[in-house]
């Protein structure tokens, strides 16, 4: 009887152990499984903010690209400004970019005058610096002009020249180059004066056969006078880019021409 008795309290004690084992294993394995869910979530979650990040950095560099072809194609665009008698510029038109070319100009040139827009001003530094290695030695007169700088020029060349003379070689208010900053007078340590003489120098046959070269053209070239509207100038030179350039100087046509063959689309 006794023995029967403590059987049962053997079979009580084991089923009660093996009922804690099974909870507890039972325990252990939803903690597990809690665990690897948690684990999963994690691991779910960084994946997600590595791929939200790749994605974001991968949106980053389109913006980026997207913005920087936008840049270039702003830039062509500023660079093939026409401005003549019929496209003219407002008074207030002013490049938020000019900045005085690291080159050699006249001594006697208005401290003023002497800037051009960044892309400009680079490309006529290293054209000067070519010119210099042939042993040509250029001089920078007058680049960069207001609006109401224009007017004093004008209005002063009307009243030593006349009218007729001013409109021929001088631009009016808000039709000249020099407003946009892409333009620059030239001379050169043998020839000084800003005439049509400077045709006969070395340094005239150096621009005319390699300013292409650095983006720039002879702006108002000789037997175009119907088309730009001014006299022959063959120190004044200006930036509209090296492929534009080429064209221009290759073909021998004006800036008008080029753009109304449809080029400023390019």
């Amino acid at each position: 009887m006794r023995n029967r008795r403590q059987k049962k309290r053997i079979l009580r004690r084991i089923n009660f152990i093996i009922t804690i084992v099974i909870v507890l294993c039972t325990i252990q394995i939803l903690s597990n499984k809690y665990n690897r869910s948690i684990e999963s979530k994690r691991v779910q979650a960084i994946k997600e903010k590595e791929t939200i990040s790749e994605n974001n950095k991968q949106q980053t560099i389109k913006e980026k690209e997207t913005n920087s072809k936008n840049n270039k194609q702003q830039a062509l665009k500023q660079s093939l400004l026409l401005v003549n008698r019929d496209n003219k510029l407002d008074e207030h038109y002013l490049p938020n970019d000019l900045t005085v070319p690291n080159i050699r100009f006249l001594g006697n040139s208005n401290l003023e005058v002497r800037r051009l827009r960044r892309v400009a001003s680079g490309a006529l530094e290293n054209l000067f610096q070519e010119a210099k290695n042939e042993n040509i030695i250029l001089l920078g007169v007058s680049g960069y002009r207001n609006y109401h700088y224009q007017v004093n020029v004008y209005n002063n060349s009307v009243y030593r020249n006349g009218q007729q003379h001013a409109d021929k070689y001088v631009a009016q208010p808000g039709t000249s180059e020099h407003q946009t900053g892409l333009a620059m007078d030239i001379v050169s340590t043998e020839y000084t004066n800003l005439d049509e003489s400077f045709v006969n120098t070395r340094a005239y046959k150096w621009l005319k056969e390699n300013c292409y070269k650095y983006g720039f053209i002879i702006r108002y070239p000789k037997e175009k006078e119907d088309i730009t509207g001014y006299n022959f100038e063959p120190w004044h030179i200006r930036y509209v880019g090296i492929e534009a350039a080429t064209e221009i100087m290759n073909k021998g046509i004006t800036l008008e021409e080029y753009l109304q063959e449809g080029n400023c689309n390019k």
